[in-house]
Order: structure tokens, then sequence, then C-alpha cells
């Protein structure tokens, strides 16, 4: 009972950050679109939003360890909802500084959320180590649901409702303030060791170049991450003049990566004993 109260404090604040998230996803090129920009013009506004993904995914477990866990998780609630407010602009420059909060925030929300849970699991409750896989499994499960309801509900407010591309962008930010509050509220601060950035990047870099299986399994990840990059930035543009219910299709997007996460769990259960080779 304990680990299940534990737990469920962690999905109050965890899963109304992801929904968020998630709701941003359907009608980011479409807003740009409507905005009266250029294909190319867009396609700036997305490279600053990978780009600052790169730059700050290298910084931002030490500077999560060092500003402390439940202080990064209120910290993204804060920018990600200036992301969304900046998304009223009409102007190219503020649009682009979004863009690169959005980066920090993607950044934060894979990084500060988990170490926060793994900290207070194993140090200050001394639950078995094994059960973190049980917590991460359920939030991956209820990940996968809230991305399909998400691409309903932004075409819900996009089209159903007539607010424009704009509204789901607005939509997400009293999720990301139920975060952070539900954040301040119930959950206690927690650091990590303070390690210099350079010695980080200095082991990061020894283990990819000693270890050939390191390197070769980076190279795939980021050829893979580099086509899913080009298919979410060129979706839209493809499908837009045909009318299609964006929302909608994004949904069937995010079943279809369900789907697959479930058939990869069969396949590797007792019953088919396949494994990656």
């Amino acid at each position: 009972p304990a680990f299940r109260r534990f737990q469920r404090g962690y999905y109050r604040v965890y899963l109304p950050a992801l929904a968020a998230d998630w709701l941003q996803g359907p009608y980011l090129y479409k807003l740009y679109q409507h905005y009266r920009f250029l294909e190319g013009q867009i396609a700036i506004l997305y490279v600053c939003g990978f780009a600052s993904s790169v730059l700050f995914g290298l910084v931002s477990s030490s500077l999560v360890d060092r500003l402390g866990r439940k202080k990064s998780c209120v910290l993204f609630s804060l920018t990600y909802s200036i992301c969304c407010l900046v998304k009223l602009s009409r102007d190219y420059l503020v649009l682009a500084a979004g863009r690169v909060l959005g980066g920090l925030s993607t950044a934060l929300l894979f990084s500060a959320f988990e170490a926060w849970y793994v900290h207070e699991h194993v140090e200050r409750y001394d639950f078995p180590t094994e059960w973190i896989a049980v917590t991460f499994s359920r939030a991956a499960f209820w990940n996968n649901v809230i991305a399909v309801g998400a691409g309903g509900t932004a075409d819900f407010f996009a089209e159903w409702l007539g607010l424009g591309p704009v509204a789901p962008f607005m939509v997400s930010i009293p999720l990301l303030v139920l975060s952070g509050v539900f954040a301040v509220k119930n959950w206690d601060e927690n650091y990590g060791k303070k390690r210099a950035f350079s010695k980080t990047c200095g082991d990061g870099l020894k283990c990819l170049l000693s270890d050939r299986r390191v390197l070769l399994l980076g190279t795939i990840q980021a050829l893979f991450e580099s086509v899913v990059y080009i298919f979410i930035f060129l979706w839209t543009p493809v499908l837009d003049p045909h009318g299609a219910p964006l929302g909608v299709v994004f949904s069937g997007f995010m079943a279809a990566s369900m789907l697959g996460s479930s058939l990869y769990r069969l396949a590797v259960s007792k019953r088919y004993h396949l494994q990656p080779v």
C-alpha cells in the first residue's frame, strides 16, 4: 500500500506533464503555417527546437543534480508554460525563442522526473530496486494512452470548437500548472552528486570510443531519430492539403506506436522467447 501511494504521488505530477507535451504535437506546423511563414522559415524554427534539445540535453543531468530534482520539475512547468504562451505571438524571433525554451523543457521532462523518482524510491523509501521497472512500465503504458487521447483532444479544441491551431497549446498550460503545483505540494526535494560537466562528458566520450557496440548503438539510434524528425516535420504539409484531421491522424500514429511496443513485449515474453541479437 505504501508503494502504491508513492506511485500515485509520482503519476499525479508526471502524467499531466506528459499530456501537456503530447497536446502540442499535432498542430505545431499548422500553427506556423497559419501565421503565414514559409516552409523554409518553419524548418528553421524546428531546427531551433531540435538543436536546443541537444544542447540542453548535454547539461540537463548536471543541472538537475545541482538545482534539485523537484525544483527542476517545477522549472519545467514554468518554462513550458511560457513556451506555450509565446505561441500567441506572430513575431518570428519570439517564436524562435519559444522553440529554444521548448528544447530546455523537453530536456528537463526526460531527466528530472525519473531522477527524482529513482532517488526517492531507493534512498528515502528503500523499496526493492526491481520495483522501479514496475512504475516505469506503467508510466510508459499511460504515456501511450495519453498520447492517443491528446490527438483527439487537440482536434476537438482546434477544429470542432473552431478555436484554431493555437488552442491545444493554451489547453496545455493548465496541465503544466497542475503538474507544478502537485510537485510543490507533495514532493520532497532531493539532489544528485555534483560532478564536473567536463568529467561527465569525458566519461561519456571515453565509453563511446572504447566500446564498438556502444558506438554502433549510438549511430543506429542517431540515424533512427533523424528519420523520425524528418517525418515529424513533413507529415503535416503532406496530409493537410487533403483535409486530413491532424489530431485524429496524430492519434493514429500514437496508437500504432503503442501497438509496436505491445508486439515487442509479446515477442520477448516467455511464450515466444524472441530476443534481440
